[in-house]
């Protein structure tokens, strides 16, 4: 690797010209700007950002915005990822100030109010209200920090990255998954179990995704869909009337286990289901054959990236990818292991 001494050869200027311009400090002819950075790209030259950020005494504050972790096991996930990648960072200046909403409209508006008012370097953002996300993101782009959503893309704002799976794909792929190998005529249930108000965009694209599968399979007419959305304090409504004459389920969120417990305790068997996330109960069912298919979407893996996205774009100030979509995994009972 080339030293900012030997550069400073190269370009006949001194190793302090070559400083000023790696840290863009102080004016410096173009030509000499010019001269160094050709040298730079010729023999590739990385600065020392630990040295950098203690000689300048450099902090940065990166703010994490997203819903409580009341009882709500997926959203630990990705605050795991998060305090990983806060404690590799943290010698490099990097600190991370949490705030959450309830899983409630309300609830978000408030504290993106308090969002909005913070003075920070960079915002992790989870947009589960997709309306209220839209205005926030808007307001937001306003300070011209970075942002970087995970879970959910709005794709509705640009200049935003986005960490996560490509709902539509893997509503598709769950389509996919209901569909093969069945031959005879099949009746798929897709049930919508929400919570009290539910317009979360990965929510709805999934179903989306979903329906394209078929849409573009036009050969596969033996299937017939039916929908029913229920409330997750009106889960005790789940009968089995429903599940009449029912070949496959798919529930688009991580609430497969509701579903999975009903039919099992109903001892009602042969229905292929479908859903998402590895929640330790969603695991129980796939293990035990109640449950078929579970797509990961790697939380923990998202929170992860989404501080790393910061830390690579604001601390080392290198190029990254603004959309970055995870891998769609298939979780059967036969490939699950602890260490997913």
């Amino acid at each position: 690797m080339i030293t900012i001494k030997k550069i400073a050869e190269i370009a006949n200027v001194s190793p302090g010209t070559v400083d000023r311009i790696i840290h863009n400090r102080g004016q410096v002819s173009q030509e000499n700007v010019d001269k160094v950075n050709a040298i730079i790209k010729e023999f590739g030259f990385k600065k020392n950002i630990f040295a950098s950020n203690l000689a300048f005494n450099k902090k940065f504050n990166f703010v994490v915005f997203l819903p409580k972790n009341d009882g709500l096991e997926y959203w630990q996930a990705p605050l795991d990822g998060i305090e990983k990648a806060s404690e590799e960072f943290s010698r490099f200046g990097v600190s991370i100030d949490y705030h959450f909403y309830k899983y409630d409209s309300a609830s978000f508006k408030k504290m993106a109010a308090k969002v909005l008012e913070l003075d920070c370097d960079g915002l992790l953002f989870a947009p589960i209200f997709k309306e209220d996300s839209i205005l926030f993101l808007d307001e937001f782009k306003k300070k011209k920090i970075p942002v970087v959503m995970i879970d959910s893309n709005v794709k509705e704002i640009e200049g935003v990255s986005y960490i996560g799976q490509d709902a539509n794909q893997s509503g598709y792929l769950a389509g996919r998954l209901i569909s093969f190998g069945k031959k005879e005529e099949n009746k798929v249930l897709i049930i919508k179990i929400t919570r009290e108000i539910e317009n979360t965009s990965v929510y709805l694209q999934r179903i989306k995704g979903f329906y394209s599968f078929f849409e573009d399979h036009e050969e596969l007419t033996n299937f017939k869909f039916t929908e029913i959305k229920i409330k997750d304090s009106d889960v005790k409504k789940l009968d089995t009337k429903m599940f009449e004459g029912v070949d496959s389920v798919f529930i688009p969120n991580s609430r497969i286990h509701i579903v999975a417990q009903f039919l099992k305790e109903k001892n009602i068997k042969g229905i292929r289901i479908v859903g998402y996330d590895l929640l330790k109960k969603n695991i129980e069912f796939l293990e035990d054959g109640t449950v078929d298919f579970l797509i990961n979407q790697k939380p923990e893996e998202q929170g992860y990236r989404g501080i790393s996205h910061l830390y690579k774009k604001l601390v080392l100030k290198e190029e990254v990818e603004e959309i970055y979509y995870m891998p769609l995994e298939i979780i059967i009972k036969e490939n699950y292991s602890s260490s997913h």
